[in-house]
């Protein structure tokens, strides 16, 4: 397996402090090696949304390392992190997280405009992401036209459309029926497949049976890893 594209050591976050501090990481390890495919368990408040949310740079540790590309992620201000949230990772939530009055094209070229894409070039990719997901006829239709399975297709094309080499995915089947829960999982696949890293948490087997290997969070530590 190829060097690590992620790696934590010793991550520990804190939210507040003295005795009502939550410690909800408590100095955890992981390495996640180039296109792995890896599922993340655990309890409700075991800590894995936490760890997301640090591996996504959303948020930061409160201490310890994490090095994406071997490059210590405390060396990057805002904006850094910022840039390296659109260029490098695509999000994909259980709470879809569309803008309700604009349309799925629309919600699929956000992060181009944000990178500052010119009009066409970026209506032209959105397209392509939502071909990629079988949604590209849906592209006119506002988030409540669109069923929930089709709502997530587009987050996952909205998280696709930067072209990233990391998708975090964090119980992106979670509001879905068995049906659309499939058809998300082979769309998963289908970016694994690629050599995309691909990295979701879930507290279903069934979906983590998708992934190359399974860990689970308890209590803010990984407990085991398990081959798929």
């Amino acid at each position: 397996m190829s060097a690590p594209v992620i790696e934590v050591r010793d991550l520990r976050k804190v939210y507040g402090s003295g005795d009502t501090a939550v410690h909800a990481l408590r100095g955890l390890d992981l390495t996640v090696a180039r296109g792995e495919y890896l599922a993340i368990m655990g309890t409700s408040g075991s800590g894995k949304s936490t760890l997301l949310n640090i591996l996504g740079c959303l948020d930061a540790p409160s201490s310890g390392n994490y090095l994406l590309d071997g490059i210590d992620t405390a060396e990057f201000g805002e904006a850094q992190l910022g840039l390296l949230r659109n260029r490098k990772i695509g999000f994909v939530f259980q709470s879809f997280n569309l803008i309700p009055r604009t349309t799925a094209l629309a919600n699929v070229e956000l992060p181009l405009v944000y990178a500052g894409v010119r009009r066409k070039q970026r209506r032209a990719r959105a397209l392509a992401a939502l071909q990629m997901v079988g949604l590209v006829d849906r592209a006119g239709h506002r988030p409540n036209e669109l069923s929930g399975g089709q709502q997530q297709r587009v987050a996952i094309a909205r998280a696709l459309v930067t072209a990233p080499a990391i998708v975090l995915a964090d119980e992106p089947t979670g509001n879905l029926d068995t049906r659309s829960s499939e058809d998300v999982m082979a769309i998963l696949d289908r970016l694994h497949a690629t050599g995309r890293t691909v990295v979701l948490i879930t507290h279903e087997d069934d979906v983590a049976a998708h992934a190359q290997r399974v860990v689970r969070v308890v209590d803010g530590r990984i407990a085991t890893g398990v081959a798929a």
